[in-house]
């Protein structure tokens, strides 16, 4: 961990995709712990083809599921990994669609957002690189950017 303040190196409009997954019915291990074990296929094969507008990923366990952020370049790198047949992700989201949607043990959830450049806000104080920083890289936070809405307005107060 280095002490001091920095931000996201990103450079260019962007695309967050959270997505988690939540255990309905925590008895029923046999049909959601294949949909976690199909979630970490994905992440692996993501992290191994970087060069398909995947930035990165950060994953986190909250009571009952699990959710992970992940960063692209674009909203279309993502839509193409997510309909590619020849990619992890989209076996197994027609397997949890065919075995499990239907039963409600687990349930899943995703929210996707395009990022114009320079509308965004990131600033980790006295961390490792975390998030956006450790998927784009991470740079000193200094500077004029003081405030938020300096820093997401290119300048602008108002």
């Amino acid at each position: 961990m280095e002490r001091g303040r920095f931000t996201a190196g990103m450079e260019g409009s962007f695309a967050v995709f959270i997505f988690g997954i939540r255990v309905n019915r925590l008895r029923a291990v046999g049909r959601w712990l294949p949909v976690l074990r199909a979630l970490r296929g994905v992440l692996r094969e993501l992290r191994g083809h970087r060069g398909r507008g995947f930035f990165g990923a950060e994953t986190f366990f909250y009571w009952r599921g699990v959710a992970v952020v992940q960063y692209w370049r674009s909203r279309e790198d993502l839509e193409r990994f997510a309909r590619d047949p020849e990619d992890v992700h989209l076996p197994a989201w027609r397997k949890f669609n065919r075995e499990v949607r239907k039963s409600g043990v687990v349930g899943v959830w995703h929210e996707a957002y395009a990022v114009e450049d320079g509308r965004y806000e990131a600033v980790y104080a006295n961390m490792p690189p975390f998030g956006l920083a450790r998927a784009t890289g991470r740079v000193p936070a200094v500077g004029g950017g003081k405030g938020a809405r300096r820093r997401t307005r290119g300048g602008e107060e108002g």
